[in-house]
């Protein structure tokens, strides 16, 4: 009789425990949500919108410069870089904008992180000594890997590549890194002639394509408005180009979830010598008529295309569960 009563008071112990030593997980979004960066109020937040463009919300509302958001695969949380603390440097935040921390103890300038497909892992930009470097970390982990020299990394969908740019800032290419082996190559374009590359690349859901914007008339600073997205294949052969040349400038391509449309960034001022007002628009791979998602604000940023259609499950802790369920037991 003795054990029959204690069974249910140790269960209400283990769920009190439990409660009290659980982290609340935060929800991803139950539908499609874009997050992007934009100045609208004197300094630049991060905010979400539905794919059509609706809905748009500021979801940092800080006095920092908040930037580079990009989602999570499971879409519970959003890395993004804010200079908060006086340095620009990595941060984590719930889908909502809550419960922000940063990713490491000792300040760097560090930016523009993509993560590893299980969520595990990410990658991102880091300034030391006048270079971009390419580094990788584990979430939630104060360990640090320098990779290569580079900017702009996109983590591949099958997790065993990434891919970035280097040669800046007159002879902008391609390149991927092998995360295994630590070996890169150059993709694209092969000959070394000048051209520049803004916003980064862009991994297909599928792996089998790059997106990227591709700036290769000469003189550069005389075509500045050419600037256009493209895609190539994973071998760096089937150019093919996605918004015509006729301006005004294109860059940082963003696949759907699916695949089959783009986002991108456009300057509104085709006569401009340097264009800084840029808004994000939608169109099909296939092209067609792009739509126009954002109207106001400046030097927008795209940061990813979250649908939890196409994302990686939610996983559970079951670890804490059997070790929270053993300290109950040995109270006994």
């Amino acid at each position: 009789m003795k054990r029959l009563f204690l069974f249910p008071v140790l269960f209400i112990r283990f769920t009190m425990i439990v409660m009290n030593t659980s982290p609340v997980l935060a929800k991803a979004p139950e539908t499609a949500k874009i997050v992007f960066a934009a100045n609208r109020t004197g300094n630049r937040e991060i905010y979400l919108m539905n794919p059509d463009g609706s809905e748009q919300i500021n979801i940092t509302r800080n006095k920092a410069d908040d930037v580079t958001p990009a989602w999570s695969p499971t879409g519970e949380s959003i890395a993004f870089s804010s200079n908060r603390d006086g340095i620009l440097d990595l941060y984590l935040m719930d889908p909502d904008g809550g419960n922000v921390r940063k990713m490491f103890g000792k300040s760097a300038y560090r930016a523009d992180p993509t993560w590893s497909p299980d969520g595990k892992q990410i990658a991102y930009q880091r300034h030391e000594q006048g270079k971009r470097f390419i580094y990788i970390a584990t979430i939630e982990s104060e360990k640090e890997e320098r990779m290569v020299i580079g900017s702009g990394p996109d983590w591949s969908p099958d997790g065993n590549e990434i891919a970035f740019l280097t040669g800046f800032p007159k002879r902008v290419q391609i390149s991927i890194l092998n995360v295994s082996t630590g070996k890169q190559k150059v993709l694209f374009p092969k000959p070394v002639r000048p051209s520049w590359m803004g916003g980064g690349v862009a991994w297909s859901p599928s792996g089998k394509k790059l997106a990227f914007s591709w700036l290769h008339k000469v003189p550069l600073k005389d075509f500045i408005n050419t600037e256009t997205v493209y895609t190539v294949n994973r071998d760096g052969t089937g150019l093919q180009q996605i918004i015509p040349e006729a301006g005004p400038k294109v860059t940082s391509p963003v696949w759907s979830p699916q695949g089959n449309e783009f986002l991108y960034i456009q300057a509104d001022d085709v006569d401009a010598a340097r264009p800084i007002n840029f808004q994000i628009f939608k169109i099909g791979v296939e092209g067609g008529e792009p739509m126009q998602l954002t109207h106001i604000g400046l030097g927008h940023h795209l940061g990813g295309w979250f649908d939890p259609a196409f994302a990686l499950p939610v996983s559970l802790q079951p670890h804490l569960l059997t070790t929270t369920w053993g300290k109950v037991k040995s109270q006994d």
